[in-house]
C-alpha cells in the first residue's frame, strides 16, 4: 500500500493540486482582464468604465459570468449538434494546457519539458480547429465565413511567428523554455532582436483575433463572425478563451524576449513569478491600447502584412542571425 501511495497515487494528487494551481488563477485573471480592458479604454476615451457592480466596479466581471451562465443555449436547428457543442469546450482547453509548460521561477513549471517551444507551438496551431468547427457546425453563412478567415489569418502569421522563433533558438541551442530563459541573463533578447520581437508581438495579437486584427469577429460585414449562433455559456467559453489566448501569448513573448521570471536590473528581491506576472500585465496593457487607438485592418491588408511585410522579414532575420552567429564565432548560449 505504502509503494501504491508514495508511487502513484501521491505524484497524482500532487500533479492535479499544481493543475489546479495554474488554472484557477488563469481564468480569474481572464475575468478581471475584461474588466481592465473596459475601464482602461475607457479611460483612454475620456469616460467611465464599469463602477456601479460592487466597489469601483470590481464584481462587474462575475455579474457578467453570472448572466451567461443562467442564459439557455440554443442550438439552431439546423445545426451540426455535437461540434457545435465541443467546438468551444476545445478552444478553451486549448488555452489552458498551454500553460503546462510555462515556467514561472527556476523550479516553478508543471511539465519542464525539453522541446517545451515545440510543445506551445503545436498546441497555439491546433487552436484554428476550434474556431473551424463553430463556423462549419453552426450551419449559418456568416459563422462559416468568419472561421474561414481565422483560419487563414492564423496560418498567415503562424509561418512567420515560426521563423521569429528560430532566431531564438538560434542563439539559445535549446528548446526547453528554462533554458531559454537563462540564456537572457546577461541580456533580454528584445535588445539584440528588438525587430523580431516586434514583429512576433503583432503576430500574437493577429494570432489571438485581437483589434486592430479581429476580422474574424467583423461585426460590420460578418454580424459577429464565427461565434454569431452562440449564446449563453457556449459563448462565455469562446469568450474565456480569447482571453485566456491573450495572457498566454503574453507569457510566451515575455519567456521568448523579455526574460520571463529573470529580474531587470539586478532586482533579484522580488520573487520571480512576480516579475513575469508584471511582464505579461505590461504587454496585455498593449493589446488594449492597440484595441483603443487603431481603426480595424481591411482584410487585404492584413494578409498583405502578414505575407508580404513579417514573412520576408522573418526570413531575412533568420539569415542574419546565423550569419552573425557563425562569422563572429559566438557559440549558442545553452550547450
Amino acid at each position: 500500500m505504502a509503494e501504491f501511495w508514495d508511487g502513484y497515487l501521491w505524484p497524482t494528487i500532487w500533479t492535479v493540486i499544481k493543475i489546479v494551481a495554474i488554472v484557477v488563477p488563469v481564468l480569474l485573471s481572464v475575468a478581471y482582464l475584461t474588466l481592465a480592458e473596459r475601464k482602461v479604454i475607457g479611460s483612454m476615451h475620456m469616460r467611465r468604465g464599469p463602477n456601479v457592480v460592487g466597489p469601483f466596479g470590481l464584481l462587474q466581471p462575475m455579474a457578467d459570468g453570472l448572466k451567461l451562465f443562467l442564459k439557455e443555449i440554443i442550438i439552431p436547428s439546423g445545426a451540426s449538434r455535437g461540434v457545435f457543442i465541443i467546438a468551444p469546450m476545445m478552444t478553451l482547453t486549448l488555452a489552458l494546457i498551454a500553460w503546462a509548460v510555462i515556467p514561472f521561477s527556476k523550479d516553478l513549471v508543471l511539465s519542464d519539458l525539453n522541446v517545451g517551444i515545440l510543445y506551445l507551438f503545436a498546441v497555439s496551431g491546433l487552436g484554428v480547429y476550434g474556431i473551424l468547427m463553430a463556423g462549419w457546425a453552426s450551419n449559418s453563412k456568416y459563422a462559416f465565413l468568419g472561421s474561414l478567415r481565422c483560419a487563414a489569418q492564423m496560418v498567415s502569421y503562424e509561418v512567420s511567428m515560426g521563423f521569429i522563433i528560430i532566431t531564438v533558438l538560434l542563439c539559445v541551442g535549446s528548446l526547453n523554455l528554462n533554458d531559454i530563459i537563462e540564456a537572457q541573463r546577461g541580456m533580454w533578447f528584445i535588445f539584440p532582436l528588438f525587430p523580431m520581437g516586434v514583429m512576433f508581438f503583432i503576430s500574437t495579437v493577429a494570432e489571438t483575433n485581437r483589434h486592430p486584427f479581429d476580422l474574424p469577429e467583423a461585426e460590420a460585414e460578418l454580424v459577429g463572425g464565427y461565434n454569431v449562433e452562440y449564446g449563453g455559456m457556449a459563448f462565455a467559453l469562446f469568450f474565456l478563451g480569447e482571453y485566456a489566448n491573450m495572457i498566454m501569448m503574453a507569457g510566451l513573448t515575455s519567456v521568448l524576449f523579455l526574460g520571463g521570471w529573470l529580474a531587470p536590473f539586478g532586482m533579484d528581491f522580488i520573487p520571480g513569478p512576480i516579475w513575469l506576472i508584471l511582464k505579461i500585465c505590461f504587454l496585455l496593457f498593449i493589446f488594449i491600447w492597440l484595441r483603443a487607438a487603431y481603426p480595424r485592418y481591411r482584410y487585404d491588408q492584413l494578409m498583405r502584412l502578414g505575407w508580404k511585410v513579417f514573412l520576408p522579414l522573418s526570413l531575412v532575420g533568420v539569415v542574419v542571425t546565423a550569419g552573425v552567429l557563425v562569422a563572429f564565432d559566438l557559440a549558442p548560449v545553452i550547450q
